[in-house]
C-alpha cells in the first residue's frame, strides 16, 4: 500500500532528483497526522524506521532510550477505555468528542512508546530519536504524530498497569508515545516564522 506521499516520492525518484534534494523534499512535506486508515504498518518497514531511529546522535553515544513498539488493540483499546472512565467529559480537548475513536492515539494502529534515563542531554537525544523516525516513516509513506496527552495520562496512578505491561528497565522514564499509519487525511502545512531566524555577525 502507498500513500500520497510516498507516491510523490517515488515521483520525485523518476525525476532523477538528487539525493540531497530527496531528502529536503521529504522533511519539507512531512505532516504530523491525526486520521489513520486501520491497517497496521508492516513489520518490515517498522523495522526500518526503528532502525534508523536509534542511528540518531546522542550525546556521549549513551543511547538514553528504550522503545517499545504496540500494534495490539487489546491493549490500545484498553488504556483508551480506562481514560475514557476517568476522564472529565467537559475537559478542554476531549478526544473523546471524536464518535470515531478507536484509541487515544489518534486512532493510530501502531504505537511506539519510548522511555528515558534522566540525563543532560536525555530529552534532547530522545527528540532526535523521535524526528529519525518520524521522517523515515514518511519517507515510506506512513504518517505519524508525536503525542504527549496519552503519555501524561499514562504517568498517572490510575494507569500505572499498562506502563508497566511495556516492560521498561528499572530507571526508564515514559517519555514520549509516537502514532504510525497510513494517512487518511492530506494536511496543509501550517505557517512557519522565518524571522525568529538571525545571523549574528
Amino acid at each position: 500500500m502507498l500513500s500520497a506521499c510516498c507516491n510523490k516520492y517515488n515521483e520525485m525518484n523518476d525525476n532523477q532528483l538528487t539525493k540531497e534534494d530527496a531528502v529536503v523534499e521529504t522533511l519539507m512535506t512531512r505532516r504530523s497526522i491525526r486520521a489513520y486508515k486501520p491497517e497496521p504498518v508492516e513489520k518490515e518497514i517498522m523495522d526500518k524506521i526503528l532502525e534508523v531511529g536509534i542511528n540518531a546522535p546522542s550525546g556521549m553515544n549513551r543511547q538514553p532510550w528504550e522503545i517499545r513498539v504496540v500494534d495490539n488493540e487489546e491493549y490500545l483499546g484498553g488504556i483508551t477505555e480506562l481514560q475514557r472512565q476517568n476522564m472529565d467529559p467537559d475537559a478542554p480537548h476531549n478526544p473523546f468528542s471524536d464518535p470515531n475513536l478507536r484509541n487515544i492515539f489518534r486512532n493510530a494502529p501502531t504505537v511506539v512508546f519510548i522511555a528515558y534515563t534522566p540525563g543532560l542531554c536525555s530529552q534532547v537525544d530522545c527528540g532526535l530519536l523521535a524526528g529519525n523516525m518520524v521522517n523515515t516513516a514518511w519517507a515510506y509513506g506512513i504518517g505519524s504524530c508525536i503525542q504527549m496527552g496519552p503519555v501524561q495520562f499514562m504517568k498517572s496512578d490510575i494507569a500505572k498497569s499498562y506502563v508497566e505491561k511495556l516492560g521498561f528497565s528499572e530507571g526508564y522514564e515514559l517519555i514520549m508515545a509516537i502514532g504510525f499509519g497510513y494517512p487518511d487525511e492530506t494536511p496543509d502545512a501550517k505557517p512557519r516564522d522565518a524571522s525568529k531566524i538571525q545571523y549574528v555577525e
